[in-house]
């Protein structure tokens, strides 16, 4: 196959939340959400892929002091940056094309001082909208354009451990018709209705309060944030308990995300055994999966980190999320005594596809091996489709799902677009009661049919022109 990065565009468009949402040092009210378009010649023909994302201030440096524009002007700049070392790119295949860009972003990241995790958040967006023209040229879905070679994904060129290893026999050979909605529950969130006060009640047909969601999508797994203090985690993981204890079926699970709260090892440990010591918590314990990313990205990959997990050897899951910002993390992180990584889109998903084969490849093997799909607030109509497809072809079942729990479904988006995402994805959107397209989770699962269904998920030509156009060069 010939491949060829002919040209580039950027869309923005402004949301707001239905209700506020707090991650970590955050909260959030509205967001910008970008739209990248990447023109191709895949085998001579014309082709293209569109990517989307929100510009979530404080997760991809989480520098307290930073103003959000600034931020925001980061991440549109690690975009520009990746498209500008995309455009004319020529290869043979799409990953080889990725692999171009990715180190030639990372050298432009490294003397400009950027984090790898902001800085690869380019990457990913332009790594995107590739594979979507490609899997469009060739009529084939993610799932078998990364199994079959389409894509030319080397697991080795990632992961060296991997070496005479495909992704053939690394992942599910069937991508997955359903997953498992895990449910966030922020810092800020109302758990029951009468918690919710008068002026804040909402009227858009959605539940609000955590009660409302289990009992509306049949909720059964959970993702439960923590803020380190802990008298303040007591408390709230007790009357979280108890709400899923009341709500939920009684085959539930959660994970915990420590939002990066602790300097080190034996910090994290007290809090948790002190936590894990609570009577009240004992049961509801029982039902852990994971621990998400407690310690602080400056320390999480550190040497002292792997002493502190042998002198714990009780402890329970713990894996990487931020910290997992370049190629060489979770082989790190494994070395170190953690159990696995997440998967998000923004950080790769070439990256994420070889992490999911390296740790198929440990488990097959008898080791630990632990991949969570995780996901800030992503939505419709591209962002939340292709993410899940990923999720899908990866064989993630529990997948963190919020978005739609702080957007109003896609009530900000042109009639036409929902007009498309209703017809193309029936099972995965249903329509509100209000009239717009909200996502469909029944018995706290996702229908991944229609998504299976198209290449690299979206399967429509999303009109643009209703959104702003923002310049590849800064003004």
């Amino acid at each position: 196959m010939s491949l060829k990065i002919t040209g580039a565009s950027i869309r923005q468009t402004q949301l707001k939340t239905r209700m506020p949402f707090k991650y970590g040092i955050a909260t959030m009210t509205e967001v910008p959400m970008v739209f990248v378009r990447v023109e191709t010649e895949v085998d001579g023909r014309p082709s293209s892929g569109i990517s989307s994302d929100l510009l979530p201030p404080k997760w991809f440096t989480k520098a307290p002091d930073d103003p959000l524009e600034r931020e925001i002007a980061d991440m549109l700049r690690v975009i520009r940056s990746a498209l500008d070392h995309a455009i004319g790119i020529e290869a043979q295949t799409a990953f080889a094309a990725w692999q171009g860009i990715y180190g030639q972003q990372e050298a432009w990241g490294k003397a400009e001082n950027i984090a790898p995790l902001l800085a690869h958040f380019g990457t990913s967006l332009v790594e995107r909208a590739l594979i979507e023209s490609v899997c469009r040229a060739k009529g084939q879905s993610l799932g078998q354009a990364l199994r079959n070679d389409t894509l030319g994904f080397e697991t080795a060129a990632i992961h060296s451990a991997l070496a005479n290893r495909s992704a053939a026999e690394l992942l599910p050979q069937k991508s997955l018709d359903k997953i498992v909605a895990r449910h966030t529950i922020g810092l800020a969130d109302p758990l029951s209705t009468a918690s919710i006060p008068a002026d804040e009640l909402l009227d858009d047909s959605l539940p609000q309060s955590l009660d409302q969601c289990i009992r509306a999508y049949g909720l059964r797994h959970f993702k439960i944030k923590i803020n380190g203090n802990l008298n303040a985690d007591h408390n709230r993981l007790r009357s979280v308990a108890a709400t899923i204890g009341e709500n939920a079926p009684s085959d539930f699970a959660f994970s915990l995300d420590g939002n990066e709260q602790f300097k080190c090892v034996d910090d994290f440990r007290n809090h948790w055994e002190s936590l894990a010591a609570d009577a009240e918590l004992n049961s509801f314990f029982e039902h852990l999966l994971f621990i998400e990313q407690p310690l602080h990205r400056d320390i999480a990959l550190a040497d002292s980190v792997g002493d502190g997990f042998c002198d714990w050897p009780d402890r329970p899951s713990i894996i990487i999320d931020e910290s997992d910002a370049t190629i060489k993390s979770l082989p790190l992180a494994l070395e170190l005594g953690y159990a696995g990584t997440s998967h998000k889109n923004c950080k790769g998903i070439f990256k994420g596809a070889a992490n999911a084969c390296l740790l198929n490849a440990r488990r097959k093997a008898g080791q630990p091996a632990v991949m969570s799909g995780e996901d800030l607030c992503n939505v419709g109509p591209v962002a939340v489709i292709q993410d899940l497809a990923v999720m899908s072809a990866l064989g993630i079942e529990s997948v963190e799902r919020n978005g739609h729990h702080y957007m109003a479904g896609l009530s900000q988006f042109p009639e036409t677009t929902q007009r498309q995402v209703l017809v193309t994805h029936a099972g995965l959107y249903r329509k509100s009661d209000q009239g717009w397209p909200t996502l469909d989770i029944r018995d706290g699962q996702i229908n991944l049919r229609s998504v299976n269904d198209q290449p690299f998920g979206t399967g429509f030509e999303l009109d643009l022109s209703p959104f702003e156009e923002i310049g590849l060069t800064a003004a």
